[in-house]
């Protein structure tokens, strides 16, 4: 399919910062003196950088992006230098791409006469520094994605175990092409349902991958029915559950999901469960099969 990917022009890009919090998904960083793209994968291509940019150095280009191929995207990198290739690697490894990390590094290998760089460089980067910067540029832990077995975590006899499974869950924050998404059941949740119905975890989190969202209070909200198209036609989610509330703006998330839905090039089953301000269940049902 044909896809939106940041653009950035070198030569106008005086390294100002400003377009870095405003890449929500962290795909930008500023390294050697210029904005850098450090990650396709984590581009939306939605532009929220756009408007951040005093010199006009940042677009959006369309071209054909079918599936994502992380060997082309390294040997483009790699005439960018190693500082863009270094942060493009903690990057992945940060959001829990292993297996886009793994093609990352196999290509390192079977090019390393050819590279700036070395194997080991490579190695201590990813394995002998557990902060997380890289190049001296900060990485932001509230953003680096992590997925982990809630069935292992320990936990006192009183505590309720936790069903969550990866990080970040933030809607603004969360990347679709994520691979913890693919083929998974999602759950949409508005923000106060989890802190309203007491077994939340239990009933409706367990087995499924998570995003949270406010529809009243979220700024740039537009870009979230985006992201639910690609869930649905990039992740092949299997199914989506929206966890509302019964107050009326809440209403406006799953006119999100539905309009995601009408314009997406898959159907999926969509059940919507509505809860009371006292956290009652007042209705669990599949609005499409």
């Amino acid at each position: 399919m044909i896809r939106e990917i940041v653009k950035i022009d070198e030569q106008l890009c005086d390294g100002c910062g400003q377009c870095i919090p405003n890449c929500h998904e962290g795909a930008l960083q500023i390294i050697d003196g210029k904005a850098r793209l450090v990650s396709e994968l984590m581009c939306d291509g939605l532009g929220a950088c756009l408007g951040h940019c005093p010199q006009g150095a940042i677009s959006i280009e369309k071209r054909q992006a079918d599936e994502y191929d992380e060997v082309a995207v390294i040997a483009q990198m790699v005439k960018s230098g190693k500082a863009t290739v270094f942060a493009h690697l903690k990057h992945l490894k940060d959001h829990g791409e292993e297996g886009y990390l793994g093609q990352a590094l196999n290509y390192i290998k079977m090019n390393q006469n050819n590279l700036p760089f070395g194997i080991k460089e490579v190695h201590e980067l990813l394995h002998g520094n557990t902060r997380n910067t890289v190049i001296g540029q900060t990485v932001c832990p509230g953003t680096a994605a992590v997925t982990f077995n809630a069935a292992g975590i320990t936990m006192n006899k009183e505590e309720m175990p936790s069903a969550l499974t990866h990080w970040p869950v933030q809607l603004h924050l969360v990347n679709p092409a994520s691979s913890c998404y693919n083929n998974a059941d999602l759950l949409i949740a508005a923000d106060c349902t989890a802190f309203t119905h007491g077994d939340f975890h239990s009933k409706f989190l367990k087995d499924k991958k998570m995003v949270i969202a406010c529809p009243k209070l979220d700024q740039n909200t537009e870009i979230y029915i985006q992201k639910f198209i690609r869930f649905i036609d990039e992740a092949k989610v299997n199914t989506i559950t929206a966890v509302i509330m019964e107050v009326p703006c809440c209403g406006g998330l799953i006119r999100m999901i539905q309009a995601a839905l009408s314009q997406s090039s898959r159907k999926v089953p969509l059940k919507l469960i509505i809860i009371s301000t006292s956290g009652k269940v007042i209705s669990d049902k599949w609005m499409i099969n």
